[in-house]
C-alpha cells in the first residue's frame, strides 16, 4: 500500500510539474514568436515607407538609451512594380537575393489574395501596398526568426528535461518524507490489528469452550454451571470494552462524537471518579493522595470528562506498583485549570514517552497485556482533551514518577 501511495504521489507531482513547465515554455514560445513577428512587421513597414531615391537608413548608436523606438535589424528588401507588374526598382537592406528568387518572391506575393503573408519555400515575409504608379512590396528574411525559435526550442528541451529529472529526484525524496507518518501509522495499525486479533481470539476461544461445556451438560441447571456462565460474561465484557474503545476512536477521528458543552463542576467530577477507584487501589495496595480545590467550574461534556479522569486514574493505579502512591491534583491557575495525576511506579523510558498518546501504542506490550490494556486508553484521553481544547502532556522521571497533566483553558 505504501509503495502504491508513493508511486501515486510521484506520478501526481511529476504530472503537475510537467504541466507547469509546459505552460511556462508555451508562454515563452508564444511571447518570443510575437516579438520576432513584430520586429519583422516593423522592418517591413520601414521598407515600405522608405523613399526609393534614398539609401537605406542606418541605425544610430545609443537610440535605445534615449527611449526611442529601436531600429529594426531584420534583413529586408523592397520591390517597386509598375502597373504591368514589371520590376521597376529594388532596394536591398542588410541582405542580397538572386534574380530567380526575387522573381519567384514577387510572383507569389502578387498572386496571394492577402496583402501580407509568409512565403514558406523562400523563408520570407511580405507586405504589399498599392502606390500611385503600381505596387510596392517589402520582403523580410525569416532566417533569424526561424533560427531563434529553433534555438529556443532546443534550450527549452534541455532545460525542461533537466528540470524534470531534478524534480523526479526531489519527488522521490519528498514522497519518502511525506509518507513517513502514514507509513508509521500504517505499521502501528497493522501491529494493533495483530494484537487486537489476539486479544479477541482468546476470549472468543474461552466463550466457545464454555458454551461447549454447557451444551455437553444440558441436564444441569444454571446454578450448577454458574462458573462457566460467569466466566463467559467476563470475557464478553472484555470484548465489549475493546469494541467500544475502537468505536470511540473511530468516531472521534471523524469528528462524529456528539458533545454537550455545559458548565459543570470539575471538582465534583474528579471526586466522583475517585470513589470507585479507591476500592480498587486499596486491593492493589496503592495509596491515593488528593489536592483538589473545591468548586472549579469549566465548560465541557460531563460524560467525556468523567471518562478522561477515569482513564488517568485507572492507568495510574495499574502502574503505581505495590505500595505505590497516586497523587491527584486539581488547581486553578489564573484562567486555566490544571489536572495532574501522578504515580510513583516504574518510570516510562524516554524513548517511549513521546509516543504514549499515539493510537495502538504500548510501551511495555507484555505488561500491558497482563494488566488488560489495549494501548487505547491514553489515545482516548488525548482525543477527549483535544475535544475540550485542552492540552495533555506526560513527564516521567526516576525520582518523581510519572505525571499526566491536562491543562484546560477556561472559556469566557
Amino acid at each position: 500500500m505504501i509503495k502504491k501511495l508513493r508511486r501515486k504521489f510521484i506520478l501526481i507531482n511529476m504530472t503537475l510539474v510537467s504541466l507547469v513547465l509546459l505552460i511556462v515554455f508555451a508562454a515563452i514560445f508564444f511571447s518570443s514568436y510575437q516579438r520576432l513577428q513584430s520586429e519583422s512587421h516593423e522592418a517591413l513597414y520601414h521598407a515600405l515607407e522608405q523613399r526609393n531615391d534614398l539609401p537605406p537608413p542606418k541605425p544610430e548608436i545609443g537610440r535605445l538609451s534615449h527611449g526611442r523606438k529601436p531600429f529594426p535589424f531584420t534583413p529586408v528588401f523592397s520591390v517597386v512594380l509598375d502597373k504591368n507588374n514589371n520590376i521597376v526598382h529594388t532596394t536591398e537592406q542588410n541582405m542580397s537575393i538572386s534574380d530567380v528568387d526575387l522573381a519567384k518572391a514577387v510572383e507569389e506575393a502578387m498572386t496571394s489574395e492577402y496583402p501580407e503573408g509568409i512565403l514558406h519555400d523562400l523563408d520570407l515575409r511580405f507586405l504589399r501596398r498599392d502606390i500611385l504608379d503600381g505596387t510596392k512590396i517589402a520582403f523580410a528574411d525569416r532566417s533569424n526568426e526561424i533560427n531563434s525559435m529553433q534555438s529556443l526550442f532546443l534550450i527549452s528541451l534541455i532545460v525542461g528535461t533537466g528540470g524534470l529529472i531534478a524534480f523526479f529526484i526531489i519527488s522521490l525524496y519528498l514522497s519518502s518524507w511525506a509518507l513517513r507518518p502514514v507509513e508509521k501509522a500504517w505499521e502501528q495499525q497493522r501491529q494493533f490489528v495483530a494484537d487486537a486479533s489476539h486479544e479477541l481470539r482468546m476470549p472468543l476461544t474461552v466463550i466457545l469452550a464454555n458454551i461447549g461445556i454447557l451444551l455437553a451438560h444440558r441436564q444441569d441447571t444454571i446454578a450448577q454451571q454458574s462458573k462457566w456462565v460467569e466466566n463467559t460474561q467476563v470475557e464478553a465484557t472484555r470484548m465489549k470494552k475493546l469494541v467500544d474503545d475502537l468505536l470511540f476512536l473511530a468516531k472521534s477521528g471523524a469528528s462524529q462524537v456528539p458533545l454537550k458543552f455545559l458548565e459543570l463542576n470539575l471538582s465534583d467530577t474528579v471526586w466522583g471518579c475517585l470513589l470507585p477507584i479507591e476500592a480498587v487501589a486499596f486491593e492493589q495496595g496503592v495509596t491515593i493522595n488528593t489536592n483538589i480545590e473545591p468548586d472549579i467550574t469549566i465548560k465541557g461534556d460531563g460524560n467525556q470528562l468523567k471518562q478522561l479522569v477515569t482513564i488517568l486514574l485507572d492507568n495510574a493505579c495499574k502502574y503505581a506498583g505495590e505500595k505505590g502512591i497516586v497523587t491527584v491534583t486539581l488547581v486553578q491557575e489564573q484562567r486555566k485549570v490544571c489536572l495532574k495525576v501522578n504515580n510513583t511506579g516504574t518510570p516510562i523510558p524516554p524513548s517511549d514517552l513521546p509516543q504514549i498518546f499515539e493510537r495502538f501504542y504500548r510501551a511495555d506490550k507484555s505488561r500491558a497485556r497482563e494488566l488488560g490494556g489495549y494501548g487505547l486508553g491514553l489515545s482516548i484521553a488525548k482525543s477527549i482533551a483535544e475535544n475540550h481544547h485542552a492540552k495533555i502532556t506526560a513527564e516521567s522521571t526516576i525520582n518523581q514518577g510519572t505525571t499526566f497533566t491536562v491543562l484546560f483553558k477556561q472559556l469566557p
